[in-house]
């Protein structure tokens, strides 16, 4: 019986048995591809407890601080027994959910916490450390990691699992990379693919349930994202449901929410037009949105019963720094509470209601920036109930005129979907929820 086949609980259960299965076989290195809200966290709280539980003694590898001390708290909370050992920099001040687990020490000397058979710190960290190593590794969002980050730590370790998103954000870097391209070591490839084109014989392995999305987003993102390894919601439609606790007034505004509220999915279409990248028309109705949503009282129905859905369960997404300090400035104190952030720094993160200002929103042209899939994924992934999303007329004409024209380098894998595909693929949805400005 195929995994599609199966409830998603069991079909996900499957997939995590065979994980830890291949933990104790003979395999340097095993790599989980997890879809927005499948579960990863809690796979690698999983495996770190099936290790230690074996005796063995792990090295954790996270990208940042908050994803290094997310996984600190989740452990604590689920395993309370497994002693933590935290390494970070001079100047890291810990946080509350780090002071508050007990089983934690946080030092920045490696001999500090060498008898925790758990050590756990960004890839940054770890890279600074010139002595030590471990039997085992997991590296978390490790798509997201540079391969010569990987390169740097690889010799710390003995056997590694790998979990990451793989439709998420590339690395990045602020400098030019072309020199590098297509060689087997370029260090702004994911440190997966450079892993997998040097041991192509790893098992990968793929979480299939995404518990994060509703049903009316996950055939959405897996069509648009994941063409080639699809995904399925681990509830069905009419399982979760937002509800206004007062009625809207017939504005725009209030149709688009509706329309969020009964699909999971509005448009909200401004005029066309070429704009600057702080559209101030576009901050302005983004901020609109997001604090009349929290005017009217939202209360979100899932599988755990009825809550309110208050500031903190509604974020804001943009493309660029800038737009976000214009958006936090637009949403004054009525939007205290709200989190508003770019796409980089949303990634891991979860909300009931996301509104979300579209990257190509505004523009003449179409750069590998702004039509990158990883980009709009982040953005169009975070919500458990409902997405927003801002965005001037003309998109898709936007596209048309300009395809994509990325150099086709030797030794360079082709990237499944590109960001042209992916954007008419989520746009093509959004056609049948579109609410126009001022209508």
């Amino acid at each position: 019986m195929t995994l599609d086949a199966l409830p998603p609980a069991e079909a996900a259960g499957r997939v995590v048995d065979a994980v830890l299965a291949d933990l104790a076989r003979d395999h340097r290195g095993v790599i989980v591809d997890s879809p927005p809200g499948a579960g990863k966290s809690t796979l690698v709280v999983r495996a770190t407890a099936h290790l230690a539980a074996a005796g063995e003694r792990m090295m954790i590898v996270a990208q940042t601080n908050e994803q290094v001390d997310d996984l600190i708290e989740r452990i604590a909370a689920k395993h309370p027994d497994i002693e933590v050992g935290r390494l970070s920099a001079s100047g890291y001040v810990p946080s509350e959910r780090v002071l508050a687990a007990p089983s934690v020490k946080v030092a920045q000397k490696a001999d500090d916490v060498a008898e925790r058979p758990v050590v756990i710190a960004t890839a940054a960290k770890w890279a600074t450390l010139s002595e030590g190593s471990w039997p085992w590794a997991i590296v978390d969002e490790a798509y997201q990691m540079r391969s010569d980050m990987l390169l740097r730590i690889a010799g710390r370790f003995e056997r590694a699992l790998f979990v990451g998103d793989p439709g998420q954000l590339d690395p990045f870097s602020t400098v030019e990379v072309e020199r590098w391209a297509g060689l087997s070591w370029d260090p702004m490839r994911s440190a997966v693919s450079v892993l997998l084109a040097h041991n192509p014989d790893l098992p990968v392995h793929r979480l299939p349930v995404s518990w994060r999305l509703p049903a009316s987003a996950a055939p959405v993102v897996s069509r648009a994202f994941y063409p080639f390894t699809g995904f399925r919601a681990g509830t069905g439609p009419g399982d979760r449901r937002l509800e206004f606790g007062a009625r809207g007034m017939g504005t725009a505004h209030d149709r688009a929410l509706d329309e969020a509220a009964a699909s999971g999915w509005a448009l909200y279409e401004l005029p066309a037009r070429h704009t600057l990248r702080t559209d101030a028309e576009a901050v302005q109705a983004t901020a609109d949105l997001a604090v009349r949503l929290l005017q009217r009282g939202p209360v979100a129905h899932a599988e755990g019963g009825a809550a309110p859905v208050g500031p903190g369960r509604i974020a804001v997404g943009a493309a660029h720094r800038d737009q976000v300090a214009a958006i936090r400035d637009a949403l004054g104190p009525d939007g205290a509470g709200i989190t508003v952030d770019t796409a980089n720094r949303l990634q891991g993160r979860e909300y009931d209601v996301t509104v979300v200002l579209h990257p190509l929103s505004g523009r003449r042209d179409a750069t590998a920036f702004h039509l990158e899939a990883g980009r709009l994924c982040v953005l169009a992934s975070r919500h458990r109930h409902a997405c927003v999303m801002v965005a001037r007329a003309g998109i898709p004409e936007l596209l048309d005129a300009h395809p994509s024209t990325e150099p086709v380098r030797l030794g360079v894998p082709v990237k499944f979907p590109d960001g042209w595909e992916a954007n008419q693929s989520v746009l093509a949805h959004l056609a049948a929820h579109r609410v126009a400005a001022g209508s």
